[in-house]
């Protein structure tokens, strides 16, 4: 693994982290959402650096049906939420 996929790797972690909290913590509904959206797309990108550290681009497989299925969870989870009022 090089300096660079480690130090990508160490950033999506401290990403990672950051949004659990914000998914355990976030004061609304909307925050939580959001949180989870790019909590799906940090996931992305550990396939994606997963992908080049082994050399397999199954990986990549997993990254391109994983962005698939967290956009289409987010448009469903944004229509639920549409037309509620949140007081922070």
């Amino acid at each position: 693994m090089t300096l660079f996929q480690q130090i990508a790797f160490g950033v999506l972690m401290f990403a990672s982290l950051l949004c659990l909290y914000r998914i355990g913590k976030g004061p609304t509904a909307p925050d939580r959402t959001v949180a989870i959206d790019i909590l799906g797309t940090l996931v992305v990108g550990f396939c994606c650096i997963m992908a080049i550290w082994t050399g397999r681009e199954f990986y990549m497989n997993i990254a391109i049906a994983w962005a698939l299925i967290s956009f289409i969870g987010t448009l469903a989870l944004a229509k639920y939420l549409e037309g509620r009022t949140y007081d922070a």
